[in-house]
C-alpha cells in the first residue's frame, strides 16, 4: 500500500488524479495539497492549505512519509506580472523538489508539458528526445522549460529518487471549461453564444495544429507512473491532430483563412488592453508547438487513452455552453451571458 501527496489537487489535472488514487485498491491514502481546501472529500483523502509562492510552506513536514509526490500545481496568471507567476511556478516547483529529496520520498512524478518543446513539425511526430527549450517569449513555455533544466540538476544530484516527466498535449475535460473559459478567454466571455450555429465561420489559420487529450486520461498516465519503476519523459496525446479542418468537420462550421500576422495583432490588441487574458506570446507558441509522438507512454505505461481528441473537444464544449465546473475552488462553475 501507499502514500501519494498530489500538489495542485484542485484543479484541472488536480481532480482527475485525487478521483482516481482514491479509488486505486494499492493506494493507501492521498494527501491533496491546495491554496484552498475543498469541500469535496474522496475516499482515502486528506487535504492541506499550502501555497508554494510561499517560503513559509513546510513542503518537507507535508512529504513525510509518502512514497510518490505528483508535482501539478501551477499557475497560468497573472499574464501581465511574469514575476508573479515566476514566483509559484518555478520558485515554488524548486522548493517541491528539495523538499521531495529532504524528506526522502523515492518518487517524483513532475507535470512537464508539451510547451517545454522546442520549435518543431507540424507534418510529423518528435519523441521525447526533442529539445525542451521552449518558446522563450511566453511565460508559461519559459518556466516550463526551465524547470526541465532544474529537473536535469536534480537528477545529477539526486539519483535516489525516480523523476517521471509528463509532457502532456492540452488537457480537457467537461468540469474545467468554466476554469479554462476564465484562464484563456476572461471572466466575461459568454459560454452560451459558443454554439456552431452562431459561428459565422472558422478561423483558419496557417500552423496553427495541435494535440489535445481528456484530462482523465492523462490522469491514468500518471497512476501507471507512480506504480512503475520507469523513469524520464512521456508525451500524453490523443489522436487525431486538431486544425481547422478537424474543427470545421466536428462543428460543420466553413473554414475561412486567417492570415496569421491579422491574427496575432487582434490578440495582442486585446490583451493589452486586458480584454484577454492570454497573451499573444502564448499564441505565437503554439504556432510552433511539434506534434509529440507517444510510442513510449504506449509501449513502456501501457498507456492507451480512452477518449479521442474529437470526443474530448465535443464533451469540452458542451460544458463550455453550460458553464461547466466542479466543486473545488478553481474548477467552480459559472454560466455567463
Amino acid at each position: 500500500m501507499s502514500r501519494i501527496v498530489v500538489t495542485g489537487a484542485t484543479g484541472n489535472v488536480g481532480t482527475s488524479v485525487v478521483r482516481l488514487l482514491s479509488e486505486d485498491p494499492e493506494v493507501d491514502s492521498v494527501l491533496g495539497l491546495a491554496r484552498r481546501v475543498p469541500d469535496w472529500s474522496p475516499p482515502k483523502t486528506d487535504w492541506s492549505a499550502v501555497d508554494l509562492s510561499s517560503q513559509q510552506a513546510d513542503l518537507e513536514k507535508e512529504f513525510a512519509g509518502a512514497d510518490a509526490v505528483v508535482h501539478l500545481a501551477w499557475a497560468f496568471q497573472p499574464t501581465h506580472d511574469p514575476a508573479t507567476t515566476w514566483r509559484t511556478n518555478v520558485l515554488g516547483s524548486i522548493r517541491v523538489f528539495e523538499a521531495v529529496a529532504a524528506a526522502g520520498v523515492p518518487a517524483l512524478v513532475h507535470a512537464s508539458s508539451v510547451g517545454a518543446y522546442s520549435p518543431g513539425p507540424k507534418d510529423e511526430a518528435v519523441d521525447e528526445s526533442w529539445p525542451t527549450h521552449g518558446w522563450p517569449d511566453a511565460a508559461y513555455c519559459r518556466e516550463k522549460a526551465y524547470l526541465e533544466r532544474a529537473l536535469d540538476t536534480f537528477e545529477r544530484d539526486h539519483a535516489e529518487v525516480r523523476v517521471v516527466r509528463m509532457r502532456p498535449a492540452f488537457l480537457f475535460k467537461r468540469e474545467s471549461a468554466s476554469e479554462q473559459r476564465r484562464i484563456f478567454g476572461g471572466r466575461f466571455l459568454p459560454g452560451p453564444l459558443a454554439r456552431p450555429e452562431l459561428l459565422p465561420f472558422l478561423p483558419d489559420i496557417p500552423g496553427l495544429r495541435v494535440q489535445a487529450l481528456h484530462t482523465d486520461d492523462a490522469a491514468k498516465a500518471y497512476r501507471l507512473a507512480i506504480h512503475c519503476d520507469l523513469r524520464g519523459a512521456f508525451n500524453l496525446a490523443a489522436e487525431p491532430p486538431v486544425d481547422a479542418e478537424m474543427l470545421g468537420e466536428m462543428l460543420g462550421t466553413r473554414r475561412v483563412r486567417l492570415p496569421r500576422t491579422a491574427a496575432r495583432s487582434a490578440l495582442a490588441a486585446a490583451w493589452g488592453l486586458h480584454l484577454l487574458p492570454a497573451s499573444p506570446h502564448l499564441f505565437d507558441a503554439v504556432l510552433r508547438l511539434p506534434l509529440m509522438d507517444c510510442t513510449r507512454a504506449r509501449t513502456e505505461l501501457r498507456w492507451n487513452p480512452e477518449h479521442t481528441a474529437t470526443e474530448v473537444l465535443e464533451e469540452f464544449l458542451k460544458g463550455f455552453q453550460q458553464g461547466a465546473g466542479a466543486s473545488t475552488e478553481p474548477l467552480r462553475g459559472r454560466k455567463v451571458g
